[in-house]
């Protein structure tokens, strides 16, 4: 009895003693760019919370001119108040926009594009995970929807305001399990099979695809674009379901806060000399490997037509 007690206790000193260090390591890359913002325009979806607003609180306190994207108009009030505060800079501004309804995209992009002559950075950040099976407004499955087609419509709205603004960035918040993911073309909307957790995975790859061709499309404008990977971060994502919302509280030293998670998107928001890496995929501030499939010109070229087929949209 006494050894065990002596071994646990042994053990949980050393714990104790190496916390930091492995808190330290799971916490990734920091954005270390010093550069600053006055006079520049940036647009971050689903920054009412989580990575989105604490991606929006750094680059307000660079001194840019943030929008704060978001279905819940409320809570982007109150993100942006905080912020506002917290930056001293009061130009953080809220505008709704649902991404699971093309109508309201549209209405967003609308109403940006009459309020705003320049858009420097584009963050698609806003996301669903792991839904029970449902449609958006406009019959798409809801990961497909929101995470690919939502950000697909949104860019292409934007991007002639990007290109005149240039140099501008499009940053996509993809993540590591894209590595599982697959583009189903002839069951697209999941009607033959569905799986919420692999739904979340294709959606994830769909943004890496877009991020590469898009980056095809853009060479000589100005405009670059990059997919990257926040890590596994404590946020409002996994609500839907209780496993992971456990497993995140059990495991809470080794997941990455908000902030964390919003390293990456910064640094390829922000990081000077990033250009040649365009429609590269990002993780901990640093470009790393993706898989097969998201690496497949043709898979990403198919996708982008499908994709405007899908939203009515003629995007040379």
């Amino acid at each position: 009895m006494l050894v065990t007690l002596g071994l646990l206790t042994s053990f949980f000193s050393f714990l104790y003693v190496v916390a930091p260090s492995i808190r330290k390591f799971f916490a990734g890359g920091v954005c270390r760019t010093n550069v600053q913002l006055p006079g520049k325009v940036v647009v971050i979806t689903g920054a009412n919370t989580g990575i989105g607003k604490e991606t929006a609180r750094e680059l307000a306190s660079r001194g840019a001119r943030v929008y704060i994207a978001c279905r819940d108009v409320l809570k982007g009030e109150s993100a942006a108040s905080e912020i506002r505060v917290d930056t001293k800079n009061s130009q953080v501004l809220v505008r709704k926009l649902d991404l699971s309804d093309t109508k309201s995209i549209r209405a967003f992009a609308e109403a940006f594009l009459a309020e705003e002559k320049q858009l420097h950075i584009l963050i698609n950040n806003a996301g669903v995970m792991m839904c029970p099976y449902s449609k958006t407004a406009d019959g798409f499955e809801t990961h497909l929807g929101v995470n690919h087609l939502g950000h697909f419509l949104l860019t292409y709205l934007l991007l002639e305001r990007l290109k005149v603004s240039a140099p501008a960035r499009v940053v996509n918040v993809s993540s590591v399990v894209h590595h599982i993911g697959k583009i189903h073309f002839h069951d697209l909307q999941s009607e033959k099979r569905y799986s919420r957790g692999f739904a979340y995975c294709h959606s994830k790859l769909a943004n890496i695809l877009f991020t590469r061709e898009l980056a095809k499309r853009l060479q000589g404008t100005g405009v670059t674009t990059y997919a990257v990977h926040p890590g596994v971060v404590r946020s409002e994502l996994v609500r839907h379901s209780s496993l992971l919302c456990l497993l995140w509280r059990l495991f809470s030293p080794f997941v990455k806060t908000a902030r964390e998670g919003a390293q990456t998107s910064l640094h390829c928001a922000l990081a000077e000399g990033l250009e040649p890496l365009s429609g590269k995929y990002f993780s901990d501030c640093k470009r790393t490997w993706v898989s097969p499939r998201a690496r497949n010109n043709k898979t990403a070229e198919r996708l982008w037509n499908v994709s405007c087929e899908l939203l009515g949209i003629r995007w040379e």
